[in-house]
């Protein structure tokens, strides 16, 4: 082994063939390796359905929740029931509150007393849409304090006779 001078600054390179010297490099057997998307037989090789490939897509894209919200409004009818969507449709889906409409202020109060079967039918039926609670309004009326010929305050009173 080579004899160091004490004034010889000891750098990187001389360690490391210093050492080479001293310990027998270990040669490493070089795997062969085949091309593992051409190699026939290994996982993953198999064909798949476009089913899959489109529900791995959505998946991987985080699309799965609102697609399930979507198909919550396309089959509204298989999961509230016929003549109650001919009386009530969604509206609104915000922070898993489903807001539905409803054509008359009755059948706004009767479904709210349905309300937990209600949610109970969506959450099994679409359990990625998110629904926690169900909000049932009555028909839009027209509103006398907005619009373009509104005014502050009161407003006259005398308009109707």
């Amino acid at each position: 082994m080579p004899e160091l001078d004490d004034e010889a600054p000891l750098t990187i390179a001389t360690y490391l063939r210093l050492r080479g010297i001293a310990v027998p490099k270990r040669r490493r057997r070089r795997r062969f390796d085949p091309d593992d998307e051409n190699a026939p037989f290994t996982p993953g090789r198999d064909p798949r359905g476009l089913a899959d490939v489109v529900a791995e897509l959505t998946r991987d894209a985080g699309w799965n929740t609102q697609l399930a919200r979507e198909d919550l409004v396309l089959r509204w009818e298989e999961v509230a029931g016929a003549q109650t969507a001919a009386h009530a449709h969604p509206v609104a889906l915000v922070d898993g509150v489903l807001t539905v409409q409803c054509d008359s202020t009755a059948w706004a109060r009767q479904l709210s007393l349905l309300r937990a079967e209600i949610v109970t039918r969506l959450v099994r039926a679409h359990p990625e849409a998110g629904i926690e609670a169900v909000r049932f309004i009555g028909p839009d009326v027209p509103s006398w304090k907005w619009g373009p010929r509104t005014i502050p305050g009161r407003g006259p009173r005398d308009t109707y006779g």
